[in-house]
């Protein structure tokens, strides 16, 4: 059984495993059904194009990769830490929420 995915797209996370550990960013894409997400400037690699229409000039184009979601961890810039974030039921509607805090995000 695969686990829900807790993040989505313009979350601030911070890196916790892996060649880019402690790098902080925003998440640009999520890709739930994958569980994995593309965080900027973190996991660039360079892709080679070729000369096209779009693109006549051609060459190496650094770009985001995804990583997987479980090497990121939410991060709470009140606290200036990291917390999971937590599905609760509050007046009817199901929200995350922060699990040091309390506070919906």
């Amino acid at each position: 059984m695969k686990k829900k995915m807790n993040l989505k797209k313009g979350d601030f996370v911070v890196v916790i495993s892996g060649e880019d550990k402690g790098k902080k960013g925003q998440i640009l894409k999520a890709f739930p059904s994958k569980n994995r997400v593309i965080v900027e400037k973190v996991n660039l690699i360079k892709k080679h194009s070729k000369p096209s229409q779009t693109n006549p000039q051609g060459g190496i184009i650094t770009k985001e990769a995804p990583i997987d979601a479980s090497n990121v961890m939410l991060f709470n810039e009140k606290l200036n830490a990291v917390s999971k974030p937590v599905m609760q039921d509050r007046e009817g509607r199901r929200v995350r929420v922060c699990k040091k805090t309390g506070n919906e995000l």
